[in-house]
């Protein structure tokens, strides 16, 4: 009895060690690259002050469309937020707001502060509708275009870089 004890204990230790190492191996890095040169998901945004809803055809009727996760409470967001007025001048280029988790009212004093670069603004006020985008932290933004296929998606605040790179795309 005893010894089937240990071995009991042997195959249980080794088992939780292999799994161990089995962890140390997998790649924890939640990456989104796999979404570029898909189509679009669904989408379903309600806009922020009204009771309509953003959809999937919508963004047919756009050359390029940015979609731009965002949040008033996001520090990085007001860091990104003077490119995105700059992108908001180019006439190839739509963008769409997708308020994130925010307060309303938050979120509307943000833009008359800052200025309002969406064309669109709609909100996701839970969070479910950006995770058919592979969001998982603002701001994010994920370039379009007119058959829906997902250009480039942009993971945290946007950079200069990432300006010149949108420039280049939707020429």
């Amino acid at each position: 009895m005893q010894r089937i004890t240990k071995i009991l204990i042997s195959v249980i230790l080794f088992f939780i060690i292999g799994v161990f190492f089995l962890g140390l191996n997998k790649d924890t890095n939640y990456n989104t690259k796999s979404l570029v040169g898909k189509k679009i998901p669904n989408i379903d945004l309600e806009y922020l002050n009204e009771k309509k809803f953003y959809k999937k055809d919508d963004l047919k009727k756009n050359n390029y469309t940015l979609i731009n996760f965002w949040a008033s409470w996001c520090a990085p967001c007001r860091v990104e937020h003077p490119i995105l007025i700059q992108l908001s001048k180019k006439k190839n280029l739509k963008l769409l707001g997708v308020n994130f988790k925010d307060n309303k009212k938050q979120a509307i004093t943000f833009l008359n502060d800052f200025g309002n670069p969406y064309d669109f603004l709609t909100k996701d006020e839970q969070g479910k509708h950006s995770v058919a985008f592979g969001v998982y932290g603002i701001p994010e933004s994920i370039l379009v275009n007119n058959e829906l296929i997902i250009l480039k998606k942009f993971v945290g605040p946007l950079s200069i870089e990432d300006f010149n790179s949108i420039i280049e795309i939707i020429k």
